[in-house]
């Protein structure tokens, strides 16, 4: 009797192609998922480091800008109308007068006004600035503010309060003597809670003495006159920090 060998094909059944489909459509969805998840984190973190960037150049800039605050006089928005005044703050704004970089403004010391406003994106924080020479008030509303920051949680100015009656010094929400300076100026932003920033703090020191701003103080008036000589002989000069 002849007894035949039988042999078995090679190649896969169809439940073994199925089986390999199954775990390749597995391993490719998890891949996919991985590749996914990095995107989103790279997406994030450069999100997260450019809002930084940001948030770093605006408080340098404004920290800036209020650290060089002198003493001139403009036409303020308190008090009698066309009264000169040095400094106006309360807990929304502040307008002050300042230089300001070359490269942005020339013609001397601009008024300069930082002030939270609501926007259609919610809290923000401008910045405006006007020619002080021939400035009026209406000067900050003809131009377009630049918008610092958006979408914030709050914000206010405070201002250090030195009463030398009294011998006391306290921080106020309102400046009341728009003739005189403070002696320093704090600015607090608060951001969402789930904003990846926050506001460094802030206390920008007015460089100048009491002193020489707080009219009657004899030299003080002589002082402040002199650099307002000094811009009007100098109109059209270039503007130097």
């Amino acid at each position: 009797m002849t007894h035949h060998s039988t042999r078995r094909q090679a190649g896969f059944t169809l439940v073994e192609l199925l089986l390999a489909v199954t775990l390749m459509g597995l391993l490719l969805a998890l891949a996919y998922g991985g590749l996914r998840a990095a995107s989103r984190a790279s997406e994030s973190g450069q999100a997260v480091l450019a809002e930084s960037s940001r948030l770093r150049v605006t408080h340098q800039f404004v920290r800036k800008q209020m650290n060089l605050m002198l003493p001139l006089s403009f036409l303020g928005q308190t008090g009698e109308e066309g009264e000169l005044v040095r400094f106006e703050g309360d807990a929304d704004r502040i307008t002050f007068v300042g230089p300001m970089p070359g490269y942005l403004a020339r013609g001397g010391p601009q008024v300069q006004q930082l002030a939270f406003v609501d926007g259609p994106e919610g809290l923000e924080l401008q910045f405006t600035h006007a020619p002080l020479i021939g400035y009026e008030p209406e000067a900050l509303l003809e131009r377009d503010p630049v918008v610092l920051f958006t979408d914030l949680q709050g914000g206010e100015f405070s201002f250090l309060f030195e009463d030398l009656e009294a011998e006391s010094i306290e921080w106020v929400s309102v400046w009341e003597d728009p003739a005189a300076m403070p002696k320093a100026v704090r600015l607090d932003v608060q951001f969402p809670v789930d904003s990846p920033v926050h506001w460094p703090p802030m206390v920008a020191s007015v460089r100048l003495d009491p002193s020489a701003v707080v009219p009657g103080s004899g030299s003080g008036d002589t002082y402040a006159e002199r650099i307002q000589e000094m811009i009007r002989n100098s109109r059209g000069g270039d503007n130097r920090d």
